[in-house]
Protein backbone atom coordinates (compact mmCIF):
# COMPACT_ATOMS: atom_id res chain seq x y z
CA UNK A 1 0.00 0.00 0.00
CA UNK A 2 1.45 3.63 -0.99
CA UNK A 3 2.67 5.85 1.82
CA UNK A 4 0.49 8.63 2.79
CA UNK A 5 2.98 11.12 3.69
CA UNK A 6 3.59 10.17 -0.19
CA UNK A 7 0.65 10.44 -1.76
CA UNK A 8 -0.29 13.52 -0.02
CA UNK A 9 2.48 15.39 -1.79
CA UNK A 10 2.12 13.94 -5.19
CA UNK A 11 -1.66 13.85 -5.68
CA UNK A 12 -3.54 16.21 -7.44
CA UNK A 13 -7.54 15.98 -8.07
CA UNK A 14 -10.15 17.43 -9.67
CA UNK A 15 -12.93 19.66 -7.81
CA UNK A 16 -16.12 19.65 -9.64
CA UNK A 17 -18.48 21.76 -7.36
CA UNK A 18 -18.98 24.48 -6.89
CA UNK A 19 -17.55 25.44 -9.61
CA UNK A 20 -15.18 26.66 -11.52
CA UNK A 21 -13.71 23.13 -12.18
CA UNK A 22 -9.85 22.82 -11.44
CA UNK A 23 -7.03 20.50 -9.99
CA UNK A 24 -6.75 21.07 -6.10
CA UNK A 25 -4.22 19.26 -3.83
CA UNK A 26 -6.07 17.28 -0.91
CA UNK A 27 -4.70 19.93 1.36
CA UNK A 28 -6.81 22.52 -0.19
CA UNK A 29 -9.86 19.96 -0.12
CA UNK A 30 -9.19 19.21 3.50
CA UNK A 31 -8.66 23.36 4.54
CA UNK A 32 -11.62 24.74 5.69
CA UNK A 33 -12.33 27.33 9.20
CA UNK A 34 -13.58 25.06 11.76
CA UNK A 35 -14.43 26.47 15.58
CA UNK A 36 -15.49 25.09 18.81
CA UNK A 37 -19.37 24.66 19.09
CA UNK A 38 -21.07 26.26 22.21
CA UNK A 39 -22.68 23.62 24.26
CA UNK A 40 -25.19 24.45 26.92
CA UNK A 41 -22.47 23.42 29.33
CA UNK A 42 -19.54 24.90 27.24
CA UNK A 43 -18.10 24.27 23.83
CA UNK A 44 -17.00 21.50 21.89
CA UNK A 45 -14.90 20.68 18.64
CA UNK A 46 -16.57 20.34 15.20
CA UNK A 47 -16.77 16.97 14.76
CA UNK A 48 -15.77 15.52 11.21
CA UNK A 49 -16.85 12.58 9.67
CA UNK A 50 -14.13 10.64 7.82
CA UNK A 51 -14.73 7.26 6.02
CA UNK A 52 -14.66 5.43 2.88
CA UNK A 53 -17.69 3.55 1.71
CA UNK A 54 -18.45 1.24 -1.42
CA UNK A 55 -21.64 2.44 -4.23
CA UNK A 56 -23.58 0.39 -1.87
CA UNK A 57 -22.99 2.13 1.28
CA UNK A 58 -20.66 -0.86 3.00
CA UNK A 59 -17.69 0.12 4.94
CA UNK A 60 -15.89 -2.49 4.98
CA UNK A 61 -14.54 -5.49 2.81
CA UNK A 62 -12.87 -8.63 4.69
CA UNK A 63 -12.89 -6.82 8.16
CA UNK A 64 -11.51 -3.74 6.21
CA UNK A 65 -11.59 -1.00 4.57
CA UNK A 66 -8.26 -0.77 2.80
CA UNK A 67 -10.04 -2.74 -0.33
CA UNK A 68 -12.20 0.23 -1.09
CA UNK A 69 -9.58 2.92 -0.38
CA UNK A 70 -6.68 3.95 -2.88
CA UNK A 71 -4.01 6.06 -3.03
CA UNK A 72 -6.12 9.66 -3.62
CA UNK A 73 -8.38 8.48 -0.47
CA UNK A 74 -5.71 8.06 1.28
CA UNK A 75 -4.19 11.21 0.95
CA UNK A 76 -7.49 12.85 1.60
CA UNK A 77 -7.25 10.99 4.93
CA UNK A 78 -3.83 12.36 5.86
CA UNK A 79 -4.54 15.84 4.43
CA UNK A 80 -7.65 16.16 7.23
CA UNK A 81 -5.53 14.67 9.83
CA UNK A 82 -3.06 16.98 9.14
CA UNK A 83 -5.39 19.67 10.50
CA UNK A 84 -7.22 17.68 13.36
CA UNK A 85 -6.58 18.67 16.74
CA UNK A 86 -7.63 15.12 17.81
CA UNK A 87 -9.05 11.70 16.20
CA UNK A 88 -11.95 10.50 17.43
CA UNK A 89 -12.15 5.98 16.98
CA UNK A 90 -14.03 3.41 18.79
CA UNK A 91 -12.29 0.53 19.98
CA UNK A 92 -12.48 -1.99 17.66
CA UNK A 93 -11.43 0.28 14.84
CA UNK A 94 -8.17 1.75 17.49
CA UNK A 95 -7.28 -2.22 16.98
CA UNK A 96 -7.52 -2.98 13.20
CA UNK A 97 -6.33 0.09 11.93
CA UNK A 98 -2.61 1.49 12.72
CA UNK A 99 -1.79 4.73 13.40
CA UNK A 100 1.82 5.21 12.95
CA UNK A 101 1.32 7.10 9.96
CA UNK A 102 -0.67 10.35 10.61
CA UNK A 103 1.94 12.66 9.22
CA UNK A 104 1.66 14.29 13.25
CA UNK A 105 3.06 12.13 15.45
CA UNK A 106 1.46 14.79 18.28
CA UNK A 107 -1.85 14.06 16.95
CA UNK A 108 -4.05 13.47 19.91
CA UNK A 109 -6.27 9.91 19.50
CA UNK A 110 -8.99 8.97 21.28
CA UNK A 111 -9.99 5.68 21.45
CA UNK A 112 -14.06 5.20 23.19
CA UNK A 113 -14.47 1.95 25.04
CA UNK A 114 -17.00 1.24 27.93
CA UNK A 115 -14.50 -1.45 28.60
CA UNK A 116 -11.01 -0.29 29.29
CA UNK A 117 -9.75 -3.90 27.65
CA UNK A 118 -6.47 -2.42 25.31
CA UNK A 119 -3.27 -3.10 25.80
CA UNK A 120 -1.65 0.05 27.17
CA UNK A 121 1.77 -0.97 26.29
CA UNK A 122 0.42 -0.95 22.66
CA UNK A 123 2.46 1.66 20.62
CA UNK A 124 -0.95 4.21 20.39
CA UNK A 125 -1.03 4.30 24.10
CA UNK A 126 2.76 3.74 24.92
CA UNK A 127 4.80 5.47 22.11
CA UNK A 128 1.89 7.91 20.90
CA UNK A 129 -0.75 10.74 22.30
CA UNK A 130 -3.40 7.52 22.73
CA UNK A 131 -5.72 8.25 25.36
CA UNK A 132 -9.36 6.68 26.45
CA UNK A 133 -13.15 7.76 26.67
CA UNK A 134 -14.92 5.95 28.93
CA UNK A 135 -17.94 5.77 31.45
CA UNK A 136 -17.56 7.25 34.84
CA UNK A 137 -17.00 4.16 36.38
CA UNK A 138 -15.44 1.92 34.11
CA UNK A 139 -12.18 0.83 35.98
CA UNK A 140 -9.14 1.21 33.77
CA UNK A 141 -5.49 -0.58 34.30
CA UNK A 142 -3.01 2.16 35.08
CA UNK A 143 -1.10 3.37 32.33
CA UNK A 144 -4.24 5.42 30.18
CA UNK A 145 -4.63 8.69 29.92
CA UNK A 146 -8.48 9.11 30.24
CA UNK A 147 -11.16 11.21 29.53
CA UNK A 148 -14.60 10.54 31.71
CA UNK A 149 -18.21 10.92 30.85
CA UNK A 150 -21.17 9.17 31.42
CA UNK A 151 -22.54 5.94 33.85
CA UNK A 152 -22.24 2.74 32.15
CA UNK A 153 -21.92 4.11 28.75
CA UNK A 154 -20.21 7.12 27.22
CA UNK A 155 -21.93 10.59 27.73
CA UNK A 156 -20.36 11.60 24.19
CA UNK A 157 -21.58 15.12 24.43
CA UNK A 158 -19.98 16.02 27.75
CA UNK A 159 -16.67 13.57 26.85
CA UNK A 160 -16.05 16.26 23.84
CA UNK A 161 -16.12 19.10 26.15
CA UNK A 162 -13.40 17.77 27.84
CA UNK A 163 -11.32 17.58 24.90
CA UNK A 164 -9.41 20.68 23.34
CA UNK A 165 -9.17 22.19 19.75
CA UNK A 166 -11.64 23.16 17.18
CA UNK A 167 -11.67 20.25 15.01
CA UNK A 168 -12.20 16.61 15.78
CA UNK A 169 -12.11 14.10 13.18
CA UNK A 170 -14.48 11.26 13.43
CA UNK A 171 -13.03 7.86 11.85
CA UNK A 172 -15.70 5.14 13.30
CA UNK A 173 -16.21 2.56 13.67
CA UNK A 174 -20.10 2.48 12.83
CA UNK A 175 -21.39 1.44 16.08
CA UNK A 176 -19.68 4.78 17.28
CA UNK A 177 -20.63 7.09 14.16
CA UNK A 178 -24.18 5.76 15.03
CA UNK A 179 -23.82 6.89 18.72
CA UNK A 180 -22.43 10.16 17.22
CA UNK A 181 -25.11 10.71 15.09
CA UNK A 182 -27.64 9.64 17.00
CA UNK A 183 -26.29 13.00 19.69
CA UNK A 184 -26.57 14.91 16.66
CA UNK A 185 -22.68 15.59 17.30
CA UNK A 186 -21.68 15.48 13.71
CA UNK A 187 -20.67 19.06 12.18
CA UNK A 188 -19.20 17.44 8.46
CA UNK A 189 -19.61 14.50 6.83
CA UNK A 190 -16.36 14.09 4.63
CA UNK A 191 -17.33 10.35 2.58
CA UNK A 192 -15.05 8.94 -0.02
CA UNK A 193 -17.27 7.03 -2.55
CA UNK A 194 -15.30 4.12 -4.03
CA UNK A 195 -15.89 2.87 -7.65
CA UNK A 196 -16.78 -0.58 -6.49
CA UNK A 197 -19.92 -2.48 -5.36
CA UNK A 198 -19.82 -4.65 -2.32
CA UNK A 199 -23.15 -6.63 -1.62
CA UNK A 200 -24.04 -8.77 1.27
CA UNK A 201 -24.57 -7.31 4.85
CA UNK A 202 -21.30 -5.56 5.94
CA UNK A 203 -21.14 -2.63 7.89
CA UNK A 204 -22.26 0.63 6.37
CA UNK A 205 -21.34 4.18 7.14
CA UNK A 206 -23.67 4.68 10.08
CA UNK A 207 -24.38 0.98 11.59
CA UNK A 208 -27.35 0.67 13.73
CA UNK A 209 -28.39 4.49 14.60
CA UNK A 210 -31.68 4.54 15.84
CA UNK A 211 -33.92 6.37 12.98
CA UNK A 212 -33.62 9.85 12.88
CA UNK A 213 -33.46 12.47 10.21
CA UNK A 214 -30.25 15.23 9.67
CA UNK A 215 -30.39 17.93 6.70
CA UNK A 216 -26.94 18.18 5.22
CA UNK A 217 -26.06 20.46 3.06
CA UNK A 218 -23.24 19.48 -0.19
CA UNK A 219 -20.05 22.04 0.14
CA UNK A 220 -17.85 20.25 -2.36
CA UNK A 221 -17.28 17.43 -4.99
CA UNK A 222 -13.60 16.05 -6.09
CA UNK A 223 -13.20 13.34 -7.91
CA UNK A 224 -10.22 10.93 -8.93
CA UNK A 225 -10.29 7.72 -11.28
CA UNK A 226 -13.63 7.20 -10.20
CA UNK A 227 -13.53 7.61 -6.48
CA UNK A 228 -15.45 10.77 -5.55
CA UNK A 229 -15.09 12.51 -2.29
CA UNK A 230 -17.84 14.44 -0.90
CA UNK A 231 -18.15 16.92 1.97
CA UNK A 232 -21.91 17.60 3.43
CA UNK A 233 -22.13 20.15 6.57
CA UNK A 234 -25.22 19.73 8.82
CA UNK A 235 -27.63 22.60 8.47
CA UNK A 236 -28.49 24.01 12.07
Amino acid sequence: MPSPHRAIGSFVVRHEHPLPQREVTPTEVATMTRTRIPTAHGSRPHVGLCMVMSLDGRTVVDSHSRQLSGPADLAMLVALRRIADVVIVGASTAIIDTYDQTVRQDLPIGVVTTTARLNPNAPLFAQGPGFLITPEDTVVPDGFRVVRAGHKTVDLARALEQIEGNFAQLEGGPSLNAAMFSADLVDEINVTVSASLVAGKGPSLVGSAIPLMHRFHLAHVVTDEGFAFLRYLRAR
